[in-house]
This record gives structure tokens, C-alpha cells and sequence, in this order.
């Protein structure tokens, strides 16, 4: 059976730039319908949004599981659009947090406040994506497992890659399909053994860093419990 996706391309970054356009890869369970819209579930890394992401794996990880799964291939004009560009560390998870609704009990503090407006006034959020090998740190963060110093040394041990957010219609209207791959079942089949092997992986190195860094930094309930007093 012919491969739809070349899986040489998996551990490189396939981005490509100039001339003020980027070209990612957005992953769909069946399909774009008509234009494309800001319109992904509410409680995502950056919230309501087209996603994008800079290598093809990033997309297709999350898909490998439909059997109407598409790949596509996007160009996106940068030109025009406000863009915020989220470094990895702290504000990095804690605008996660936010979007994730895991900030809802200090609503309306200056902390909650802080990551409400960040990206205010903005069309395309860029930051790390929280990918299923950073997923459960994260979880781990969020729930009071781990401290902000092992989650940071975490993000930085992984080497995540970045994903574009475009969260406005503006934005959207400056994405141009370039190409669309159905994904056939055996190579369905062998993302779903890649990704498992990655997200192994994945989390016994998170493992190791967290056991390093147990007794450093602050937990998620203390940075937030502060908003409280």
C-alpha cells in the first residue's frame, strides 16, 4: 500500500519562511468545511482558534485516531497581523492555565487579569505546544505534583516545537490551503506506534527531571493562592 506521509520529515522542522508567509500543517478528524474559522474548542492552549503547527507530526499525532483524517498543508501571511509570540517558561504555562480554565477561582485578580488581556488586540498567538509528551507534565503542574522549576527544566529537556494560533477571522482570511493528504489506515496505524513510543519516551525524561528538581520553586496552588489572600 502507498504512504500518504513521508515520515522522513517527522524529526526536522519542515517550516518554511520569506517574504513575510510561513508554510505549517493543520490537522483535521474530517475535513475543513468551507472557510476557515477561529472556531476549535474553547478550552485549548490558546484557546478558540486554526491551528497550526511548524512540523507535521504535530498535527497528525492528533489525528491518527479518524478514519476521515486529513493533513493539510498551509501558507499564512504574517503581513497585516498582530502577533504575540509566547516564549517557553512560566508565562508560557500560565496562559495555558488560563485558556484552560485553571485560573477560574482567583477570577478577576491581577493575575488572572494579566493573562485575560495577553493577547488582547492580537490575530495569531505563537508558543510551544503542549504536545502529549509535555501534556502530563503540564497535568502534573496544574494538579500540584511538581513545582514551576521542574515544569520549566521540563520545557526545556523536551525541545518542543512551536505551534501559530490563529485566533481572529482576520487571520484566517490570511491562510491559503496549499495541499490536503487523506491519512490511509496503515499510516494511521503507525502514528499511533510512533506516538506512543514518543510519549514514553517523552515522560520518562520528564520523570527524571522532575525527581531532580522535587524540592525547588513554587507549586501551581501557591503562585495562584498568593491572588487569594
Amino acid at each position: 500500500m502507498d504512504h500518504n506521509i513521508d515520515y522522513a520529515e517527522f524529526e526536522g522542522n519542515s517550516i518554511k519562511e520569506g517574504n513575510g508567509s510561513i508554510v505549517l500543517y493543520h490537522g483535521s478528524k474530517s475535513g475543513i468545511r468551507g472557510t476557515i474559522r477561529p472556531i476549535s474548542r474553547e478550552h485549548c492552549d490558546f484557546g478558540c482558534g486554526f491551528y497550526m503547527g511548524t512540523e507535521q507530526s504535530q498535527p497528525l499525532t492528533l489525528i491518527c485516531n479518524f478514519p476521515k483524517a486529513r493533513l493539510y498543508t498551509v501558507r499564512i501571511v504574517l503581513t497585516g497581523l498582530q502577533v504575540l509570540d509566547v516564549e517557553v517558561g512560566i508565562d508560557w504555562a500560565l496562559l495555558i492555565a488560563y485558556n484552560r480554565g485553571k485560573m477560574e477561582t482567583i477570577k478577576g485578580t491581577p493575575l488572572y487579569r494579566k493573562y485575560q488581556a495577553m493577547a488582547q488586540n492580537c490575530d495569531i498567538i505563537v508558543g510551544y505546544i503542549a504536545n502529549d509528551r509535555m501534556f502530563m507534565v503540564l497535568d502534573r503542574f496544574f494538579s500540584g505534583e511538581i513545582t514551576d522549576v521542574a515544569l520549566i527544566n521540563s520545557l526545556a529537556a523536551l525541545k518542543l516545537s512551536k505551534q501559530y494560533v490563529a485566533i481572529t477571522d482576520k487571520a484566517c482570511q490570511h491562510i491559503e490551503i496549499i495541499e490536503e493528504k487523506p491519512i490511509c489506515t496503515e499510516d494511521r496505524k503507525q502514528l499511533r506506534i510512533a506516538s506512543e513510543a514518543n510519549r514514553r519516551r517523552g515522560i520518562a525524561k520528564a520523570d527524571e527531571i522532575c525527581r531532580k528538581y522535587r524540592r525547588d520553586g513554587r507549586f501551581f496552588d501557591e503562585i495562584i493562592g498568593d491572588e487569594q489572600l
